[in-house]
């Protein structure tokens, strides 16, 4: 297969370079464009990130010398690439603009912004949960008179841990009526630099800026429905999170309670529901799709960061501690590596999925 022309624009940030070490040697992917605000354009790459490469890996030598282009100028991307990830740090009516700008001159967007997520005719991946949701692409180019543009998004990073745990059980035909759910959060998910040290070590902050919204809501959007050209939600499962920034450097942790509509399943049905869970990624064979995606682990004091985050290369659901719950039917923990199934991961493996199905 012919690789397809990636950029990234948001290249030098923490996400951006995330999305450069995850696209290093990938199968249908090879990143040729590089860009991020003016005063790092013009520079080669390797010189835009001198003194803030964040990731444990080297920079990936194809892109050390790429010159850095200006991701609000969209006529450097033209010719350069076939599609872009967006990862760029600006307001979000700025970040609204630019990507429809890109998608206007015929180069798709995969945002990890949050800017369209609740735009009616764009779509937000988990793959494994909505993939069918890529059916609204020809009403958002028909929308918007677009060829070959298009714009999706991945969803906050906070409720990766724990809604493709609850998916196949209600893919199973368990209706859910309620999720109570308290994240522990790692700091690389602010970013970098993220939290200072004093206000992290040997504590806990119990406030994320707007976190606890959007793990309550996006669900709704996933979960939800095409109906004339427009994403319907489905507001029917009650969600209540509490969000906390810990002192972890990745992974997101999720201690989370169910309640059941009506019919409950067994605690060893859940397991084997799990266990046996294939999504659509999975099943098409897609590059950066976890097999298993999701990982139920026996012993009793797991999921934990340090030891799962990285599980079917970091792109896996870890999960364990399934019991009954005193106050509504089960309770369990989850865990998801934030900066790569929540973030840059997520995005590739949506691209993949357009890609597979004739959109890109």
């Amino acid at each position: 297969m012919e690789k397809m022309s990636v950029g990234v624009i948001g290249a030098t940030g923490m996400v951006g370079q995330n999305y450069l070490r995850l696209l290093k040697d990938h199968p249908w992917f090879e990143v040729t464009y590089v860009a991020a605000s003016p005063r790092s354009a013009g520079k080669t790459y390797a010189e835009a990130v001198a003194g803030r490469w964040v990731t444990d890996e080297d920079i990936p030598s194809a892109v050390a010398g790429l010159i850095v282009g200006d991701a609000g100028n969209i006529e450097e991307a033209e010719g350069k690439c076939e599609l872009v990830f967006s990862a760029v740090d600006m307001d979000k009516q700025a970040v609204r603009e630019l990507e429809e700008a890109y998608a206007g001159n015929d180069i798709p967007v995969i945002s990890n912004n949050s800017a369209h997520r609740w735009t009616e005719d764009v779509p937000m991946f988990i793959p494994e949960i909505n993939p069918h949701h890529t059916d609204i692409i020809p009403f958002q180019r028909q929308n918007r008179g677009w060829n070959k543009g298009l714009i999706a998004v991945k969803p906050n990073c906070s409720l990766q841990s724990y809604l493709p745990a609850v998916y196949p059980l209600m893919a199973a035909g368990y209706a859910v009526e309620s999720i109570f759910v308290a994240t522990l959060q790692g700091v690389s998910g602010a970013g970098y630099p993220g939290p200072a040290s004093i206000d992290m070590i040997d504590n806990i902050v119990p406030f994320i800026g707007g976190e606890e919204k959007k793990t309550e809501q996006e669900p709704w959007k996933i979960l939800g429905s095409i109906a004339d050209g427009k994403l319907v939600n489905d507001d029917s499962i009650t969600i209540a999170a509490h969000c906390n920034r810990v002192a972890v450097t990745d992974g997101h942790t999720a201690c989370v309670s169910l309640q059941f509509k009506a019919q409950k399943p067994s605690l060893d049905e859940i397991v084997a529901i799990w266990r046996a869970f294939e999504g659509e990624p999975q099943q098409l064979d897609l590059p950066s799709a976890p097999k298993p995606c999701i990982i139920y682990r026996e012993e009793q004091d797991r999921p934990q960061p340090r030891k799962d985050r990285d599980a079917g290369k970091a792109m896996a659901i870890s999960v364990g501690r399934l019991r009954e719950c005193p106050l509504f039917d089960i309770r369990f923990v989850a865990l998801s590596h934030n900066t790569v199934r929540g973030a840059a991961g997520g995005a590739i493996l949506s691209a993949e999925l357009l890609k597979a199905k004739g959109y890109l």
